[in-house]
């Protein structure tokens, strides 16, 4: 599944996604009511087609892309363990993955101490988990926008 096919499914599979480009990269907030306060706007999943932001993940070429998808702390130390926090020089995690590796579920390479998970390039091994976890993630972003909207309610 390529970026394009990868944006489409995210906007046509969950409700209330609004998504923003900026620089050929895409950024999925669930804000259904269109009126989340910029303070508020924290995507659920990205994804990233070149290497503006970094190289690590090697995606200088054309068709790649990395898919990044924030997760619960409980799903993310079930795969993972404990979130890391050492970084090396260039401000990438220290751990043992290949963050260039292609269709692998991995720690994402600068936000997986927030519990955040990334794939480069989803094919067969991982489109159907990167599935489940978009799942996971909007449900989470959803469960976060329907308790700060009571909070506000009450106040």
């Amino acid at each position: 599944m390529d970026a394009t096919a990868m944006t489409r499914y995210i906007e046509e599979t969950f409700d209330g996604v609004r998504a923003v480009e900026n620089a050929g990269d895409t950024f999925f907030v669930h804000d259904p009511d269109g009126d989340l306060p910029d303070d508020r706007w924290m995507p659920f999943a990205t994804i990233v087609t070149g290497d503006n932001y970094d190289t690590v993940s090697d995606l200088d070429h054309p068709g790649a892309y990395r898919i990044n998808i924030g997760l619960t702390k409980d799903s993310f130390t079930a795969r993972f363990g404990p979130a890391p926090t050492a970084r090396d020089e260039r401000g990438v995690l220290a751990t043992e993955f290949d963050y260039a590796a292609r269709d692998q579920v991995l720690p994402h390479p600068h936000y997986a101490s927030q519990y955040w998970v990334c794939v480069v390039n989803p094919g067969p091994e991982t489109t159907g988990e990167v599935r489940r976890l978009l799942d996971e993630a909007h449900d989470f972003a959803a469960r976060k926008h329907a308790n700060q909207k009571a909070r506000k309610a009450k106040s």
